[in-house]
């Protein structure tokens, strides 16, 4: 007893976050690349390289929600919704790759003389401090309300670029303030920068493959959709209920106790209503998998409340 339904509702809101995410980062990358170039900042071609890395991963997770929005098929019956986490994992490895490109390149350039970036790279540095701060309050906002995995890592992962971004801050004015002598604090900065874009990173790998793994939903969660099967005229007790999460959606497996002694066309009719209710109260679960048992009088609940009391 189970239905696949795309709720295109749920991904409005990402959807914007994520192309909102995309144009700002591209634009940052663009106004670094060349302030770094212009200015001989290594530490802001760096931050430049990290924004990239975030242009890159928007537009895989707009394409990956998109993906994940198709109905379901013969070949993907639970539908594509897990396009997001994977998406995810791959995009984190091309990251750290990348980064650690960066990170030998910083090693290399320590010991090496090159002008001294300009002063109004610290403008760069710092615009680009307030645009992320502001990128992750709103997209925090939207993912704890969509419930997006990856909204909530793309809002944690622009605050650790507005960190980076103070930690260049940090280094040209050193290095602008401070003179020649002290022309390694932008490296310094680039390699601050390269190792809170790999731990980034690494954080959200370890995240997608934990969702990868079908790991039960949160307590609170479940509880919320146990008792709302349970309110269902005809459900005596909810035995067991597994929610796993796939992208910003959830699928339900419950085991509901009717009476034993309906027809399987009336415990068939609760099994429906159950159904229902579920994805009506839960919008963020996408499928409901009923499954029904004989129940005993009184339920296994009752019970055990009047074992606790006795």
């Amino acid at each position: 007893m189970a239905d696949s339904a795309t709720k295109p509702h749920l991904y409005k809101d990402v959807m914007r976050a994520a192309t909102l995410g995309l144009l700002a980062n591209l634009g940052l990358c663009v106004v670094k690349v060349a302030g770094g170039l212009v200015g001989n900042s290594f530490a802001l071609l760096a931050d430049a390289f990290n924004s990239l890395g975030d242009v890159v991963t928007s537009a895989i997770v707009i394409f990956s929600l998109r993906v994940a929005q198709r109905p379901a098929d013969k070949e993907h019956p639970y539908g594509h919704t897990r396009a997001e986490t994977i998406a995810a994992s791959n995009v984190c490895l091309l990251i750290v790759v990348g980064a650690i490109v960066v990170g030998v390149e910083s090693v290399r350039r320590l010991s090496l003389v090159h002008p001294l970036p300009p002063a109004w790279t610290l403008w760069i540095a710092g615009a680009n401090f307030a645009i992320k701060e502001g990128l992750y309050r709103y997209k925090s906002a939207v993912g704890r309300r969509a419930g997006s995995a990856a909204i909530l890592a793309h809002a944690w992962d622009h605050r650790g670029d507005a960190l980076c971004s103070l930690a260049v801050l940090v280094g040209i004015g050193i290095v602008h303030y401070a003179g020649i002598e002290y022309i390694w604090a932008d490296e310094v900065s680039a390699l601050v920068v390269v190792l809170a874009v790999i731990w980034s990173a690494m954080r959200l790998f370890r995240d997608t493959l934990h969702d990868l793994m079908d790991p039960q939903a949160k307590e609170d969660l479940v509880q919320a959709v146990r008792k709302t099967a349970s309110s269902v005229a005809g459900v005596m007790d909810v035995e067991k209920l597994w929610l796993r999460k796939s992208g910003l959606e959830y699928f339900a497996d419950i085991h509901v106790h009717v009476a034993p002694e309906l027809s399987v066309a009336e415990g068939h009719a609760i099994g429906h209503a159950v159904k229902d209710r579920i994805l009506e109260e839960h919008p963020h679960i996408r499928d409901v998998l009923v499954h029904l048992e004989p129940g005993t009088y009184p339920s296994p609940r009752v019970r055990a409340a009047q074992t606790s009391d006795e």
